[in-house]
């Protein structure tokens, strides 16, 4: 047996994590050294962003409709058709990652190709943070990390939430600062919590969760190591772990989204499917087979003493379980606050682990079965974003149709259609014409507490303020007709707007009111209509 190596810094008693790990992982059993593991990081970060690099307008939910935010940003102050609809008010928000960085990069480059590096971006943020994170949890660099990488495709990904999702990134390097400053001078850890806090806050409220799980894991853990030491010493280092994120309260009491706090509801239907967004995207077929592959692997490993777990992925587990439970589905009018949570957690637990790759065939097996994964999942993501290329391709041909500075109403064919993963892509689609034609889109977020782009007070009762679903056609005919009392103040107005889109529609669909709509294109699953005016 091979005479364990001297860490590079002997750990002291209270450091009571990385005791656990310095004990099991002292000698050189990654199998890979830093350079290795940094040369594989950038070659299959970029392997596994080849999807965004080729899909200038990937389908994803929400994105759009943020790059479409991104893009009035870098040009309100010289488009005066955008600067008529919209205004922006820079407020104390916690959303604004893609506010502050997309803008910035689109002064020298399109829009699209300023949120291409984005998610590029944000993918290495978050494998990095992983491998920063396991670096001082197991006390080497160790090639674990980057079986995360297939879990960048996520659901929550897809829906386009890209400000957690980069706040994950953070949370993942924050908590590794903290873990490696937790023996230092208290000061430097509390000051770059203290950062830390104030970053994630601007990054999102449930990024910051995340960095709190991690926080508190950790020092549950420490908690219990020390568990013969005085108990009120304890109990107060314990608690004094949770005074960096007073931090972000002053922030939250001066910020808008203060107001949206009443807006809160539970649903504890859809807590298995929130797990399931962790690893799932487009095909059940893979999922499985990318899970099955990956617990095959990792019980192979566990079973020959190749993998181990440091001790906080146990408490990570738990008290993420508790905290996911506990959440209501809908926060400060944001919707999937408990479904979000899972993915977060995931990428930490992944950090929590240590391959034994001494053995050259296991570490070309576990290469080989690292490639595999990260392959299956890129033909995966590949195959349905060009299959879906087609419907875009057609949705931006359509914009060009639309005059500009015109306004466009957005409705559904059927409020109950949209839900599918493979329509996902259509249902901000519009928002392209605020970025093509600099266009009024009635869908394009300006909910005050959320973005800090509202649409200017001629304009309020024109589009949705608060996030809702779009109208049907079928109540769209009763608002021209009679009115709505009990509907959005803008589906009453929708014959005072330019054009309509009418999404997720079926082949062949009929005019739904031939004397106030006219047909300009029939696309796949939409059609856009301009709307005429009366003689």
């Amino acid at each position: 047996m091979p005479t364990p190596t001297k860490s590079r810094r002997r750990p002291t008693k209270k450091a009571a994590g990385r005791l656990a790990a310095a004990s099991l992982w002292r000698a050189g059993l990654s199998g890979f050294s830093g350079p290795q593991i940094a040369v594989l990081f950038v070659a299959l970060t970029l392997l596994i962003s080849i999807p965004i690099w080729t899909h200038p307008v990937p389908p994803l939910s929400d994105y759009v409709n943020h790059l479409s935010r991104m893009h009035a940003i870098a040009v309100l102050a010289r488009n005066p058709q955008l600067a008529a609809f919209y205004e922006v008010n820079w407020q104390v928000i916690p959303n604004l990652t893609m506010d502050l960085i997309v803008p910035v990069l689109a002064q020298g480059m399109s829009v699209y190709l300023a949120g291409q590096i984005f998610m590029v971006g944000m993918f290495a943020l978050i494998i990095s943070g992983a491998l920063a994170l396991n670096r001082v949890l197991i006390g080497r660099w160790t090639v674990l990390p980057l079986f995360a990488i297939p879990l960048l495709y996520n659901y929550v990904f897809l829906i386009g939430l890209m400000n957690y999702l980069f706040g994950v990134g953070v949370s993942l390097w924050a908590l590794a600062g903290w873990i490696a400053l937790r023996d230092r001078i208290w000061p430097y850890r509390f000051a770059l919590s203290v950062v830390s806090v104030l970053v994630l806050f601007f990054c999102h409220l449930s990024a910051l969760g995340i960095y709190g799980i991690g926080v508190l894991s950790y020092e549950a853990l420490v908690l219990w190591q020390q568990r013969r030491q005085p108990w009120p010493k304890r109990i107060a280092i314990f608690v004094s772990g949770g005074l960096p994120f007073l931090a972000a309260l002053p922030l939250l009491y001066f910020s808008p989204t203060l107001n949206l706090a009443s807006a809160i509801y539970w649903d504890q239907r859809g807590k298995i499917d929130g797990l399931f967004y962790v690893i799932s995207v487009y095909s059940d077929l893979t999922t499985f087979a990318l899970a099955a592959s990956a617990a095959v692997a990792a019980v192979w490993a566990v079973r020959h003493r190749l993998l181990r777990f440091h001790p906080l992925a146990v408490l990570l587990l738990a008290i993420g379980t508790a905290i996911y439970l506990a959440l209501p589905r809908v926060m400060f009018e944001t919707y999937m606050a408990d479904q979000r949570v899972p993915i977060g957690v995931a990428f930490m637990l992944i950090a929590c682990g240590a391959l034994e790759l001494r053995r050259r065939l296991v570490r070309r097996t576990f290469v080989l079965v690292l490639i595999l994964l990260i392959g299956v999942r890129l033909i995966e993501i590949d195959f349905n974003w060009t299959e879906l290329s087609d419907t875009t391709s057609q949705f931006r041909s359509s914009v060009r149709r639309i005059q500009p500075g015109s306004k466009v109403f957005v409705a559904y064919a059927d409020r109950a259609t949209g839900d599918d993963v493979r329509d996902l892509g259509l249902v901000h689609a519009a928002c392209l014409a605020l970025i093509e034609r600099s266009a009024l889109v009635t869908t394009v977020f300006t909910v005050v507490g959320k973005q800090v782009m509202q649409v200017k007070p001629d304009y309020a009762d024109m589009v949705d303020t608060h996030d809702g679903t779009p109208p049907s056609v079928s109540q769209l005919l009763i608002a021209a007709d009679r009115g709505l009392a009990d509907g959005p103040a803008y589906w009453n107005n929708w014959t005072k707007f330019d054009y309509l889109y009418v999404l997720f529609t079926d082949e062949d669909a009929p005019n739904p009111d031939p004397q106030r709509l006219r047909m300009i294109v029939e696309g796949d699953r939409f059609q856009l209509y301009r709307i005429l005016r009366p003689h």
